[in-house]
Parts: structure tokens; sequence; C-alpha cells
């Protein structure tokens, strides 16, 4: 079941959406469930909520998936560029101008004002190793930058897509500069078409592989996905749910 409401969002002094996933008899036991916290909630479940009338499908995974979870779905800001400035935890020199980026607030909020309100309001397990995060393209650097930031919150993230290109040596030197889990598995996903020139393509793969390789050499275990063929879009991000979802949840591919 999803269940939707709005939350107070500290950072920009305005209510944002909730969709929160639940298993479909949440309210007949006494159960608790593990987390994983979502950017963009409203395009995880349903086509009818997606920006762009597509979803990720997550509802009918999660319905028929053998391990019962709570997913919380954060809404973004659909007023011009507030998701990029929030979605952003560095300054960026954009396509849509300079951003600076009001991720780490986002994130503070998160962790400590959203994370507690849903341990108290559902039936959670509330430490770390059954706390996870993740996203797409903004989503994606945002679940990234977490798991390496938060890593005493976050034991996976499910990076996908994600728009680390122009902030590659701000997420190096916070690999560098912070402790990680040994535990911590970090997926690490982009499509083989989501840049259209052989640069942009090149860009991609060394992207992802250079935070990969150093995820690696700091002891956490990272995995790389390179989807034939994918989109920049929730369509192509359909097909990776199970992949990410088995792999940091059941460890299994």
């Amino acid at each position: 079941m999803i269940e939707k409401f709005d939350v107070w969002f500290s950072p920009a002094g305005q209510d944002r959406r909730l969709h929160v996933y639940l298993p479909d008899n949440y309210y007949d036991t006494d159960e608790r469930y593990p987390v994983m916290y979502m950017f963009d909630g409203h395009n995880l479940f349903y086509d009818s909520d997606a920006t762009y009338g597509k979803s990720w499908g997550m509802k009918d995974f999660l319905d028929v998936w053998e391990k019962k979870i709570i997913i919380v779905g954060l809404e973004c800001s659909h007023e011009g560029n507030r998701r990029l400035v929030e979605f952003c935890p560095y300054y960026w020199d954009s396509f849509a101008g300079p951003i600076h980026g009001t991720g780490e607030r986002t994130m503070a909020w998160m962790v400590n004002g959203l994370k507690p309100m849903i341990d108290k309001r559902y039936r959670t397990w509330a430490h770390r190793e059954a706390t996870g995060i993740g996203g797409s393209s903004m989503g994606g650097l945002m679940s990234l930058y977490a798991v390496i930031c938060y890593n005493q919150i976050f034991s996976k993230a499910a990076c996908v897509s994600s728009a680390i290109s122009f902030c590659g040596k701000e997420l190096r030197a916070a690999i560098a500069g912070n402790d990680l889990n040994p535990d911590t598995k970090v997926f690490l996903s982009w499509g083989s078409s989501e840049a259209g020139s052989p640069r942009g393509k090149a860009i991609a793969n060394a992207c992802n592989r250079s935070i990969n390789d150093r995820l690696y050499a700091k002891g956490v275990q990272p995995y790389m996905y390179r989807q034939i063929g994918g989109h920049h879009c929730e369509a192509d991000w359909e097909k990776q749910v199970p992949l990410f979802m088995n792999w940091l949840w059941l460890d299994r591919i």
C-alpha cells in the first residue's frame, strides 16, 4: 500500500509530500521493517503521479518481492530549478546557470528530522544496517553523498544514473575524508545511451569507474552496472529495480 502525506521541509520553509510504501499486511502484524529512503518519491510507484507519466514500477515489484520493506519517497520541488539546488550538495556551474547547492541541508534534515519521524510513526528497524537510500540523476548524486558523508546512518545506496560528472573532485575528497564501514554497499549504474556524444559516454564511464575504484580502495563494496541501451528515464530505471534491490538487500544479482 502507498500512504501519501505532507511534512514540513525546513530547509525550504515549505511542505513536501512523502510517498511511503508499506507491505500490504503492515497494519495486521507487529512486524518491524527495514527502510529505504528515496528521492523523487512521486516517480517511484504510480504512473499517474510521475512527472513524465512513467514510474519506476516499484510498487508492483515490492508487492511480490520476497523481502518486506518500507520505502520512504521524498517528492522534489517542482518550482523552477529548486530540485537542482536542493538535491545538489556542492556548487555547480550547470546547464541552468550557477547552482549553489543546499543538498547538505537537505541531508541534515533527512537524518535529523525525517528519519526520526518515520521511526516514530512506523514500525521500523532504525539501526544503520537496516537503513538504505537511493535515487536517480540528482537523487543518485544525493544518495552517493549520503552514504559517504552519513555512513553512520546509511549502510547501502542505489545510485542510479547519478549526476556526478560535475563534482568528481568533491566526491573523491569526501570518500578520502570519511570513515566508511566495510559493510557499506553502493550500487553505481549508468546507461550506455544516456550521453549522446562519444565524449559524453566516455565521461559517464570514467566518472563512475573513478568513484567505484575509490570506494573499493576504501574497503567498501561497490557494484558497477552499465545498462546497455539505457537512457536517462524512468522506463529504463524500472529495469534496474530488481538488480539494485536484490544486491543491496539480499546480496545477490
